[in-house]
C-alpha cells in the first residue's frame, strides 16, 4: 500500500473555527486517501469530533493551548506563542510529521511562520502566495497575490517558474501560458520593474506570451498571471468585490415582479455561474517556494473549502512539487 499523505490543520484558524474546520477534515478523510492532524485545544476539538462518524485511524488531535488572533503582530505572535495551533502545526511539517499545513487564520502570521519554521527551497529568493482567479474558460493562477509587496524582476521570473510548475503538475495543464501584468500589452509599456521582468521571462523556456492588461485577465487570461504582491492583492480584492456586487445586482433585478418566473427557470444556470466564482471550490491559496506546502484558506472558509484545501495538499505531495520547483529554479 502507498503511504497516505498526512495534512496538519489549524483547527482554530478562521471565522468558523473549530466547527467548519473539523467538519471539513472529517469530510476529507471520507473522500481522500489522507490522514489528518487537527491542531488546537484537545477538549474543544474532541467535542466537535463527537458530532461525526469517521474512521479514527485517520484523524489525530494534536493539543495546542494558544491561538494567534488576526489583530496580533505576525512576527511577535509567531515568536511568543510557541504553543499556538499555527506554530505547532507548522512544526509538525518541519519535523516530518505532516506533509502539508492548512490554516484559515491570520495571513501575516501564517506567511511569517512558514518562512521562519519551514523555510524556503534552496535557490528561491521569495516564496509567493498564489490564487486561482476565475476566467471565462476556467481560471488563471495569480502569482504573487499578496506575500511580497516590493519585488525585484528576478522574483517575478521565479514566481512565473514556480507557478508554471504548480499549474502543470497539480492542475494537469501542459506547457501553461504565462503572462506579466502590465498597463499595456506592448513590450515597451510599464515601469522599470515590469520592463526588466519582461526581458527575463522572454529569455526563459516558459511559454511566455507577453504582457496582459488586468481587464483582459477574466476574458482571455493566461494559465499563470505574474505580478508583484501589491498589484496582485489589489487585483484579487477588486475581483472579489466586483463579483459579489454583480451577483447581488443580478439577484435583485431578476427577482422583481414578472421576472420572478424567469428567475425560477434560470435557477440552475445561475447556480452554475455562482459555483464558477466560488472560492470554496479551490480551497485556498498555496504559499509556493517553501520546503513543504502551506495553504492559506479564506478567513470565512466553510467545511467545503477546508476539504478542498486538504485536496490541494494531497495533489501537491503526490506530484512532488517541491522537487520539481527545486529542479526548475
Amino acid at each position: 500500500m502507498e503511504k497516505r499523505i498526512t495534512v496538519a490543520i489549524d483547527a482554530m484558524g478562521g471565522d468558523n473555527a473549530p466547527f467548519e474546520i473539523v467538519k471539513g477534515a472529517v469530510d476529507a478523510t471520507k473522500e481522500l486517501e489522507v490522514n489528518i492532524k487537527l491542531v488546537g485545544p484537545q477538549e474543544v476539538i474532541e467535542a466537535e469530533l463527537q458530532k461525526y462518524t469517521y474512521d479514527e485511524a485517520h484523524i489525530q488531535v494534536i493539543h495546542a493551548s494558544e491561538v494567534i488572533g488576526t489583530d496580533e503582530s505576525p512576527t511577535m505572535a509567531i515568536r511568543k506563542k510557541k504553543d499556538s495551533s499555527m506554530v505547532v502545526g507548522l512544526n509538525l511539517v518541519k519535523n516530518g510529521d505532516a506533509d502539508g499545513f492548512v490554516s484559515a487564520g491570520s495571513t501575516g502570521a501564517l506567511l511569517t511562520g512558514a518562512l521562519f519554521i519551514i523555510g524556503r527551497i534552496e535557490g528561491v529568493e521569495r516564496p509567493a502566495l498564489a490564487t486561482c482567479l476565475p476566467t471565462k474558460d476556467g481560471f488563471t493562477f495569480l502569482v504573487d497575490s499578496g506575500a511580497n509587496v516590493d519585488c525585484k524582476a528576478k522574483y517575478l521570473e521565479q514566481f512565473a517558474k514556480m507557478g508554471a510548475v504548480y499549474v502543470e503538475n497539480v492542475f494537469g495543464i501542459q506547457n501553461p501560458t504565462v503572462a506579466l501584468v502590465n498597463i499595456g500589452s506592448e513590450k515597451e509599456k510599464g515601469n522599470a520593474l515590469t520592463k526588466e521582468a519582461y526581458d527575463l521571462l522572454e529569455a526563459t523556456d516558459l511559454n511566455f506570451i507577453g504582457n496582459v492588461e488586468p481587464r483582459d485577465i477574466p476574458s482571455a487570461g493566461p494559465n499563470v498571471t505574474v505580478c508583484d504582491g501589491f498589484v496582485g492583492n489589489i487585483i484579487l480584492k477588486l475581483s472579489e468585490g466586483i463579483t459579489m456586487t454583480l451577483l447581488k445586482i443580478i439577484k435583485k433585478e431578476i427577482t422583481v415582479g414578472v421576472y420572478k418566473i424567469a428567475a425560477a427557470m434560470l435557477k440552475t444556470p445561475f447556480r452554475n455561474i455562482k459555483k464558477h466564482f466560488d472560492a470554496d471550490e479551490v480551497g485556498g491559496a498555496p504559499f509556493i517556494g517553501l520546503n513543504a506546502l502551506v495553504v492559506k484558506a479564506h478567513g470565512s472558509s466553510n467545511a467545503k473549502a477546508v476539504k478542498n484545501a486538504i485536496r490541494q495538499c494531497v495533489s501537491f505531495s503526490e506530484a512532488d512539487i517541491v522537487g520539481k520547483i527545486r529542479d526548475k529554479i
